[in-house]
């Protein structure tokens, strides 16, 4: 576990050097400001998952297609990393290097940081009062798996998808990038459609699902979906 979670750590910081690097400017405010975000979302994470959750950290190393991972998330897993990848670089060619979008209204930069603010809050609870937020859609057998719904499982179904909605719109709106947020709602619409997928396994085999969804109505966004 303990290579892992150096692995982990150094990991982390390849996303925020590739932003500066890929800009050009290695000065350049915004992106320090998101990579900070970045790395203080992972290391706080980590860090509580290492001390106080580690069964739920080895979890989260689970790679696809282990344990009774279902066939078609695979894909989507797949996608999502892509997609991430995709997401991270071209925000910063977009943004400083190639000026591809008008420069935004601060006013865009200001919602673009309270939208990461929000989405730390929601990622960070959601480990916190989740022990089965796996990275893979499937039923965890192994964990003696149930129904969550206390904390900010209260509030939606889907926190931590809603705090990586608020992710890949927020920080492009904070990097200045059009295209960055085009990318951010492909993602979204992806994480959408991994929902109603994974919905419909939990409703047929977690027991209580059922009852839950009855509980709390809405997927991600309150009064809306």
């Amino acid at each position: 576990m303990e290579k892992k979670l150096v692995f982990a750590f150094l990991y982390v910081l390849i996303f925020p050097a590739l932003i500066l690097i890929l800009s050009g400017n290695p000065f350049w405010p915004a992106g320090w400001i998101f990579g900070a975000w970045f790395i203080l979302l992972c290391y706080s994470t980590i860090l509580y998952l290492y001390r106080k959750d580690p069964a739920l950290l080895a979890e989260r190393f689970r790679k696809p297609g282990a344990g009774n991972h279902v066939g078609w998330d695979r894909y989507v897993v797949y996608g999502l990393g892509l997609g991430f990848a995709l997401w991270i670089v071209i925000m910063p060619l977009d943004a400083q290097r190639f000026g591809g979008s008008a420069v935004f209204p601060h006013g865009l930069n200001i919602l673009g940081f309270v939208m990461l603010a929000g989405s730390f809050f929601l990622f960070f609870r959601s480990f916190t009062d989740n022990t089965f937020l796996s990275p893979l859609v499937r039923i965890q057998e192994d964990r003696g798996q149930r129904v969550v719904s206390t904390g900010v499982y209260g509030f939606v179904r889907h926190p931590m998808y809603l705090g990586a909605i608020l992710m890949f719109i927020g920080a492009p709106l904070l990097l200045g990038s059009g295209y960055g947020a085009l990318t951010g709602i492909a993602l979204t619409a992806l994480l959408m459609a991994r929902i109603m997928k994974e919905e419909e396994m939990l409703d047929r085999e977690l027991e209580g699902y059922r009852e839950y969804t009855g509980n709390v109505r809405y997927r991600l966004i309150p009064f809306l979906w």
